[in-house]
């Protein structure tokens, strides 16, 4: 009987999508939680709704109301300089700017009765020293929903700090290199930092920092809640700002999402407990970063203590994500790093 030479045709080999990995190394572990740890989360987060750490629908509203008044409010400013420095009629039409949110109103873990901090981008022609920090400053002091208005115009980022309708707000500004700041501007892109000064980076890049950080952790929410959770307690212990040599928001940001890298599949309890695990036993001054350091072609200086004398006499460097990757938490001492670290 003849063997039959017929081939025989197997499906193409199925390729397994490898879970995307996040961070500068392997995760801890890639264990998920038990249900032990499911209940403690859910009564976590019980204890975090009756702690006040959310805002109420109606704040929520109005905030959001105030937002849109000063997106608005910016528009109408740079159309009528447009107007006066005598571009054509198309050009005056066009002219615009944006309002974004950083800080922790962009996260989305900001509570009832925070500021907003907003960053204003406006067209090449317009500037940060007269036309902001007097024209706008004199538009906005004329109107009567805002009080409390503070120029802070030689400041590390110079801000307007005042209250819009009973709502804290800081606001910055960026003038970048383009005629029309379009509405979808991606301020994520490189390229908005072309031909820009230093202090415009730093206001630039509050953004540019948090949609990376929300770009770098594997679960948004749990992150979200774990940070709620982090920022609680040290406002709690007193260890939470970064004026007086602690940690401010950004920072503690920061610390929470290099945890949820580590461990990417676990939920808050054991994201909170992880939390005090990695950073008892961290060996300061060795960086927490989120992506490796990346040097570009636009000249600004990045945290290097290999280059830079000054960034070796950092304490406790906590290294932000996006270009120009600078050193967060520049301002903590030998004093406050004892604090916190005991």
């Amino acid at each position: 009987m003849g063997v039959s030479n017929c081939s025989i045709t197997l499906p193409p080999t199925q390729q397994v999508p490898l879970p995307k990995e996040y961070g500068v190394t392997k995760p801890l572990s890639l264990a998920g939680p038990m249900e032990a740890d499911i209940q403690r989360t859910k009564e976590l987060e019980k204890f975090l709704v009756g702690a006040g750490l959310y805002e109420s629908a109606e704040e929520a509203a109005k905030r959001e109301g105030v937002h849109c008044q000063l997106k608005q409010i910016v528009k109408d400013w740079v159309k009528d300089l447009t107007r006066l420095r005598g571009y054509n009629d198309q050009m005056v039409e066009d002219a615009n700017a944006v309002i974004l949110t950083f800080g922790s109103y962009r996260l989305g873990v900001h509570g009832p009765g925070a500021d907003i901090d907003t960053l204003c981008v406006g067209p090449s022609y317009v500037n940060r020293e007269d036309d902001f920090f007097f024209v706008l400053q004199n538009i906005l002091v004329e109107r009567e929903e805002v009080t409390e208005l503070q120029p802070i115009p030689d400041g590390h980022v110079p801000v307007m700090k005042f209250k819009f309708d009973g709502i804290s707000i800081d606001l910055l500004y960026a003038s970048i290199s383009l005629l029309v700041v379009p509405d979808d501007l991606d301020i994520s892109s490189e390229s908005v930092l072309c031909n820009v000064d230093e202090p415009t980076v730093r206001s630039l890049n509050g953004c540019r920092v948090a949609d990376k950080i929300l770009k770098d952790v594997p679960n948004i929410e749990f992150f979200r809640i774990t940070l709620r959770c982090l920022k609680f307690w040290a406002k709690q212990r007193g260890v939470y700002s970064n004026v007086t040599g602690f940690l401010g928001g950004v920072n503690w940001a920061l610390l929470v999402a290099r945890v949820c890298q580590l461990y990417p599949n676990v939920v808050l309890s054991m994201l909170v407990s992880r939390f005090f695990r990695v950073y008892t036993q961290w060996r300061w001054p060795n960086p927490v970063m989120l992506c490796q350091i990346e040097d570009k072609e636009f000249g600004f200086s990045i945290w290097d203590p290999r280059k830079n004398p000054w960034d070796r006499t950092h304490q406790m460097p906590i290294i932000t994500p996006a270009y120009p990757c600078m050193n967060s938490s520049y301002n903590v001492s030998a004093s406050t790093f004892r604090v916190m670290t005991e």
